[in-house]
C-alpha cells in the first residue's frame, strides 16, 4: 500500500507549526470557503430522537435529490441507478472490489489521483498507466497507447474528468475516442467526475453518461465534498446502469452497514444551494487559478500549464528532486517565518522515475495567501542545495 502523497508529509508540517511557523498548505484539495448556510442550518437542527442506520444503498430523498441535480446536467439516471456511499473514495473502492479479481487491469492516463492505485491494490488490481506529458498540457495519449496496454486481464479504463491533479478538461473529441475503446473490448469506464462545477472553458462539461452506447459499461463516481466545501461529511456517490454490478456493489455497502446519516442529511439540504452561492465560488476559482498560474510561470525555472477544470495543477520545478524539496522547505527552510505544504508529483504516477521535478499545487487558499506562498516558493527555491540551473 503506497503512502498518501497528499498527507505523507503531514507530520513534518506539524513539526513546523510547533516551531512557530505559518505553514501554507496546498498539498490538499481542502477549500476555504465556507461551506452553504443551507447545509450548516440542517446540521444546527437536527431535531430526530435517534440517530439511525440509513438504508445500505442510502437515503430515498437523498438520491431522488441527486436524480434532479444530475438532470440539470443532462445526466439521465434513475433513483435505483444511484448508491450513495462514504465520500468519493468509497465509490472507487467498493467499484474495484465489485468488477475485478485479483490480478486483473485498469489502464489509467497518469498522473492520476493517487488513492486510485491504493483502491487498486486493495482490490487484488493493477494500475496500467498511461503516461501523459506536461509539455502537452497532460491531453489524453494517443489511443494506440491504450491499444497496446489491453490484455485478457484489462477489465476497465478509469479517468478523471475534470483532471485531479492535473486540472485537465477532456474534449468531447478525446471522450469519444475512450468510448471506442470501452465499446470496443466491452470494458468498464470507471469515470470519476466529482469536479463537474469547476469547468473553465466555454466547451460544455462532457460525461461519461453522454457518451452513446456503453452506457451499461459507465461507472460514474461523484461527491458532495468539493462543490459544497463539505469534504468533512464524507458523502459519495457510485452511479451505475448495469443491474449485476449494482448488485455486487450493495454486497459491500450491506457490509459496511450504511453511509453516514448526518452527512447524508447536509448533503440533501447542499443539492438545493442557491445559484448565486455556486456562481461565487466558481468566480473565486477562476481568479484564483489566473493568479497562481501567473505567479507560477513567473518564477525561474518554473512552469505549469493553463489548468482547464478543478482546482489543481501539477508544476514543474528547478530541482533535483520534487520529494526531497517538499520535505526540506518543512524541515529545513523558513522565510519570514514561512513555509509551504506541496505534494509532490512523484506519488501521482506509477511509471518509475516519472514526476520526479514536479508537484501538485491546490489552489484553495485566498489570493492573498497563494500570493505569500508563492514568495515563499520563489525563495525557497533561490536557496534549495538541489536546485537546478536555469538556462
Amino acid at each position: 500500500m503506497p503512502a498518501s502523497p497528499i498527507r505523507r508529509l503531514v507530520p513534518l508540517a506539524n513539526k513546523a507549526v510547533e516551531k512557530g511557523l505559518k505553514v501554507y498548505r496546498l498539498n490538499i484539495g481542502q477549500p476555504d470557503v465556507p461551506t452553504p448556510p443551507e447545509a450548516l442550518e440542517v446540521l444546527r437542527h437536527i431535531d430526530r430522537k435517534v440517530l439511525e442506520y440509513s438504508p445500505s444503498e442510502g437515503l430515498l430523498s437523498l438520491r431522488k435529490k441527486l436524480k434532479e441535480y444530475y438532470s440539470r446536467f443532462d445526466i439521465k439516471v434513475d433513483v435505483d441507478d444511484i448508491i450513495i456511499t462514504t465520500g468519493g473514495s468509497e465509490a472507487v473502492l467498493f467499484a474495484f472490489m465489485a468488477c475485478l479479481d485479483p490480478g486483473d487491469e485498469i489502464i489509467v492516463p497518469e498522473p492520476a489521483y493517487a488513492n486510485y492505485m491504493a483502491f487498486a491494490i486493495s482490490a487484488g488490481a493493477r494500475i496500467v498507466p498511461v503516461p501523459s506529458s506536461i509539455d502537452t498540457g497532460f491531453g489524453l495519449p494517443p489511443v494506440e497507447k491504450f491499444e497496446e496496454l489491453i490484455t485478457p486481464r484489462t477489465k476497465g479504463i478509469l479517468i478523471c474528468n475534470p483532471n485531479n491533479p492535473t486540472g485537465y478538461l477532456y474534449t468531447m473529441s478525446e471522450m469519444l475516442k475512450i468510448r471506442d475503446i470501452v465499446q470496443k473490448h466491452n470494458l468498464f469506464l470507471f469515470s470519476d467526475e466529482v469536479y463537474r462545477e469547476f469547468c473553465y472553458t466555454g466547451a460544455p462539461y462532457i460525461s461519461a453518461f453522454h457518451l452513446p452506447g456503453i452506457e451499461e459499461n459507465v461507472v460514474l463516481i461523484d461527491s458532495v465534498s468539493k462543490r459544497y466545501n463539505e469534504c468533512g461529511i464524507r458523502i459519495g456517490a457510485l452511479i451505475t446502469k448495469h443491474k449485476e454490478l449494482k448488485k455486487n456493489v450493495m454486497k459491500f455497502c450491506q457490509a459496511r452497514l450504511s453511509p453516514p446519516l448526518l452527512g447524508q442529511l447536509v448533503a440533501e439540504a447542499s443539492i438545493d444551494t442557491p445559484k448565486d452561492y455556486m456562481l461565487a465560488t466558481y468566480n473565486e476559482y477562476v481568479e484564483r487559478r489566473k493568479f497562481l498560474i501567473d505567479q507560477i510561470n513567473q518564477i525561474p525555472g518554473c512552469y505549469t500549464p493553463i489548468p482547464m477544470g478543478a482546482f489543481y495543477t501539477v508544476v514543474r520545478l528547478p530541482v533535483d528532486d520534487a520529494d526531497r524539496f517538499c520535505r526540506w522547505c518543512l524541515s529545513d527552510f523558513e522565510y519570514e517565518g514561512q513555509t509551504i505544504f506541496m505534494a509532490p508529483a512523484s506519488g501521482f504516477y506509477t511509471t518509475p522515475g516519472m514526476g520526479k521535478d514536479e508537484v501538485r499545487v491546490a489552489y484553495v487558499l485566498n489570493k492573498e495567501d497563494l500570493g505569500k506562498a508563492m514568495d515563499v516558493l520563489r525563495h525557497a527555491l533561490e536557496v534549495y542545495p538541489g536546485r537546478k540551473t536555469v538556462c
